[in-house]
């Protein structure tokens, strides 16, 4: 079974208020990104390891539910404030009532966290560096160091990143990339009309031709394209009905490394992650998913070569 090593420096307790028969009902959960990415490939049969930190009150919570969640965490205990939010959900639309990003880490937590990341990378076949809300927990250089690192113990990388941070990690070295055309659009990568397909394909192009070996952009509004070493592709998916779009995105990073983690192509990884995308925006759970109903989705995945030169089987 494929390791796969999940970075998530501070991972969310979720507090959302739900109506049930006309009474509150309160759900605690334990979220994030890297939390999302751990669930889905655990959800895939992967064996995910998560190293994270947990401060504080929150944080003693966000352990307890961690380790009921079926993947392996590792946790550094830090002083401060764990990130937390607490939203309204009663009405029908998410409202949020408190937003809590939490305190950067400190010195000793940071040296803990990437010593722990070092430690459990030597039995691990591919590394997810997720990001933390905000943009205070942890100075964006770390993402470097973690990238080069990685790869010089003989991971493969996987970035789901933005802004400074993806810099970071670019100049560190990333082998596959996911990113949204809102993210390209924020960085600057492509004008404000980023649904231009041609712009989103020429961003792409430039991180490949800058050593990025697979980049999957995704699209709210259509399907998502990629770019290898082998050309372009769009990425056709059956059009299921969303319940919860957000975490969608995650559930994509995961089916992408659940794939690679185990040395399989990168159409297959393509495939395979817009299902795991599709199928939990069917769903109420963040990161949740049926590994069959993905299985089966990902076999109608289709991938429409874009431009000459090259076909799907070359997306391998």
């Amino acid at each position: 079974m494929p390791t796969v090593l999940v970075f998530a420096p501070a991972p969310i307790l979720t507090v959302t208020i739900e109506e049930h028969r006309d009474e509150p009902d309160v759900h605690f959960h334990v979220g994030g990104q890297g939390v999302w990415q751990a669930r889905m490939l655990t959800a895939l049969g992967v064996d995910a390891v998560l190293v994270c930190t947990v401060a504080g009150e929150a944080g003693a919570i966000t352990r307890h539910l961690l380790d009921d969640e079926g993947f392996r965490v590792v946790t550094i205990d830090r002083e401060g404030v764990s990130p937390a939010y607490v939203h309204d959900r009663r009405g029908g639309k998410r409202v949020a009532i408190v937003e809590a990003q939490g305190e950067p880490l400190s010195r000793h937590a940071l040296d803990a966290l990437y010593s722990a990341t070092l430690r459990e990378a030597a039995e691990a076949d591919l590394v997810i560096l997720s990001g933390p809300d905000g943009e205070t927990m942890l100075e964006a250089d770390v993402y470097r160091r973690l990238a080069s690192d990685m790869r010089e113990l003989g991971l493969t990388v996987l970035v789901d990143l933005a802004g400074n941070r993806l810099e970071a990690a670019l100049a560190g070295g990333v082998d596959v990339l996911k990113v949204s055309h809102e993210e390209l659009v924020a960085d600057g990568r492509v004008d404000d009309d980023g649904d231009d397909e041609q712009q989103l394909l020429d961003a792409a192009q430039s991180l490949v031709d800058d050593g990025v070996s697979l980049v999957a952009v995704t699209r709210a509004s259509e399907g998502s394209i990629v770019v290898g070493g082998g050309g372009a592709w769009r990425v056709v998916a059956p059009e299921l009905e969303p319940v919860d779009p957000r975490g969608a995105g995650d559930s994509y990073t995961a089916g992408l490394a659940s794939v690679l983690a185990a040395g399989g192509s990168h159409a297959e990884a393509v495939r395979t992650g817009a299902a795991a995308g599709a199928v939990n925006a069917t769903r109420r759970g963040l990161g949740t998913g049926d590994a069959e109903a993905i299985r089966a989705i990902a076999r109608k995945v289709d991938l429409q070569q874009i431009g000459e030169g090259s076909d799907e089987g070359k997306a391998s």
